[in-house]
């Protein structure tokens, strides 16, 4: 069943699917700082009003499947996820600025929900650890 959002001005079903990993996709997503990063992730996209479906973190990269808002391009919303995380695991997690000079690599994977239903994208980020 689709969720659908709704405004004054429209209604959308906007849903991402997005990777990204830390730096040279080093395995620092462990030891707490994984589920560290699930509550912060969430945090992050209530405040920028979206709402993350589902997600797993794996030790060198992260899954994320994302219901957006249509006045929030991907990128900006990438942005605050990885930045602003970044920045809290960093301050919480001294041992990340160690290891790493930053905490993420610059690039992402993006591919928006429609021919693939959701249902299919959860049970796959849902699984990611049993692979």
């Amino acid at each position: 069943m689709k969720i659908l959002a709704h405004n004054n001005n429209s209604v959308v079903n906007i849903n991402y699917h997005l990777i990204w990993c830390p730096k040279y996709r080093r395995k620092v997503l462990v030891d707490g700082v994984d589920e560290r990063l699930k509550s912060v992730l969430r945090d992050i996209a209530l405040e920028l009003g979206c709402s993350v479906q589902s997600m797993e973190v794996m030790s060198d990269h992260v899954h994320v499947f994302l219901k957006g808002t249509p006045t929030l391009p991907v990128h900006l919303i990438v942005k605050n996820l990885k930045a602003r995380s970044s920045k809290i695991l960093r301050e919480e997690f001294p041992h990340l600025k160690s290891q790493l000079n930053t905490l993420w690599t610059r690039s992402y994977y993006c591919e928006t929900i429609g021919c693939i239903s959701e249902e299919t994208i959860r049970k796959y980020i849902e699984n990611q650890k049993n692979v």
